[in-house]
């Protein structure tokens, strides 16, 4: 499907091979106008306003001629019927932003509109090529008094051909590709002036002058139109799977099983561990605490076989220690920073490979992650990718680095929590809880208090199987539009 560009492109190729209008036999033949061409520049050398080398005329040989043009046109160089005269420097210091009584004049580089003015070089309606820079070759129009740099060449047709035609011409020979391929591309105006242009009949440029202006708001609605599908292709699958994973977590993906084990028995299993790691000293008594979730907390019906429960409760979180970057290596111990959850990471439900690495001695100090661990950053530039999840599934343990912590599941199917704490759900909890407006934080502490919604353990894994089947289906639309 075509572009914008594209199409603007392709409306004016048709235009400068004489296709976009029908010729019309009652038109006087472009030869008649480059006869009366020849005249009005023979009278501008005798008042001096043209000099005499601006009379020759360089022969076009049919090499040079890259499509076939109507009988009524000619092919004919720029200097032929446009003289191109590039403006003058004026300082950067010279130019403001923004127009007023002072700075009246627009100022034009190569680029196009630069500013504002004290004072004009040229009056009128006139074509400016730009000539200096990657942009070099591009055509803009200006009017009235105005001020253009040497990086601006005006385009003078002597009143003798439309000025409009000129401009739209002038951007189909895409001058472009006669800039020098430099550092810094230009345009010689010498070697401009030599470029082959087919000339129409006056009355057929104004047709084909009517005929562009006529189409091109009509490629610009087609432009919006094409930016509009893009976006919503590049949104939909996004928004499909956000869709997907609130109907995961309110028991609507997957049929519930009456031969599950309830949510509440694994929820007692959870409970019973953590009294065992407190024995070990692994935990602290006030960890068995839990504070019930209120009916106002709950934001929408679960199964009957579910149980809503807060996240610090089915785990332990752990905040990480500082490795600063300059204690990051491509080799060595392997360590993990909240930086790369934005990165790396971000909106994958599963690692196993770490991006970065640290020394011996950083690698001792830092508090470790293991397989299965849930990893979350804590810090970040704004309210949604913060405590963003993402699984540690290799084998090896990992330091974790500051602003970051993992979260340790107890009996429960770690995968589940990974879309559950990526759900909308739950970002609008966290949002919520957030501080900051620069920098975004959040601790261990609330992202522990929100309540979630806790399915069977056997319906978490099928839950997660019927996630990770849609996805692939909703990435292969994606990569089909």
């Amino acid at each position: 499907m075509m572009t914008e560009k594209q199409l603007k492109n392709t409306i004016l190729q048709e235009a400068i091979e004489g296709r976009l209008v029908p010729q019309d036999p009652n038109d006087e033949p472009a030869s008649v106008l480059l006869e009366r061409i020849r005249e009005e520049k023979k009278r501008l050398v005798k008042e001096g306003k043209l000099k005499k080398k601006d009379l020759e005329e360089t022969p076009i040989s049919e090499d040079e001629k890259p499509f076939e043009i109507p009988d009524s046109w000619e092919w004919v160089r720029i200097k032929a019927i446009l003289s191109l005269q590039a403006g003058k420097n004026v300082t950067s210091a010279d130019i403001h932003s923004e127009q007023n009584d002072v700075f009246r004049y627009p100022c034009y580089g190569g680029n196009g509109l630069r500013g504002y003015v004290k004072n004009y070089n040229n009056e009128g309606f006139y074509p400016l090529i730009g000539r200096q820079g990657a942009l070099c070759g591009n055509v803009n129009m200006a009017h009235g008094q105005f001020w253009a740099t040497e990086h601006a060449v005006v385009a003078d047709g002597w009143g003798m051909t439309d000025v409009k035609w000129q401009y739209f011409f002038l951007i189909a020979l895409n001058l472009n590709k006669y800039a020098t391929a430099t550092a810094q591309p230009g345009l010689a105006v010498s070697n401009i002036i030599e470029v082959p242009i087919p000339l129409p009949p006056l009355a057929e440029q104004k047709r084909i002058v009517a005929k562009i202006e006529e189409l091109l708001p009509k490629v610009e609605e087609y432009g919006k139109a094409q930016e509009a599908l893009d976006k919503l292709n590049e949104e939909l699958p996004e928004k499909l799977k956000k869709s997907v994973l609130q109907e995961a977590i309110t028991g609507k993906l997957v049929p519930q099983d009456p031969n599950d084990e309830p949510a509440s028995v694994l929820l007692e299993r959870i409970r019973e561990e953590k009294k065992r790691l407190v024995k070990e000293g692994k935990l602290k008594k006030k960890d068995l605490e839990e504070k019930p979730v209120s009916e106002d907390e709950k934001p929408f019906e679960i199964p009957d076989s579910w149980e809503w429960f807060r996240l610090g409760d089915i785990g332990l979180f752990e905040r990480g220690n500082g490795i600063k970057r300059d204690e990051t290596f491509e080799s060595g111990y392997p360590c993990v920073r909240y930086g790369e959850m934005y990165t790396k990471y971000k909106y994958a439900p599963t690692f196993e490979k770490t991006a970065s690495y640290t020394c011996k001695s950083v690698f001792e100090k830092c508090r470790k992650a293991h397989k299965g661990d849930l990893f979350m950053a804590l810090t970040g530039e704004n309210k949604q990718d913060i405590s963003l999840a993402a699984q540690y599934v290799g084998d090896e343990e990992i330091a974790v680095g500051g602003d970051l912590c993992h979260f340790t599941i107890l009996e429960a199917y770690g995968l589940y929590f990974v879309y559950l704490i990526n759900s909308i759900f739950f970002s609008s909890k966290k949002e919520l809880l957030a501080t900051g407006d620069i920098i975004v934080h959040i601790s261990t502490d609330k992202l522990a208090s929100i309540p979630i919604p806790l399915p069977p353990l056997a319906e978490q894994k099928r839950i997660v199987a019927k996630i990770e089947e849609v996805f692939k289906e909703i990435d292969k639309l994606k990569a089909s539009c």
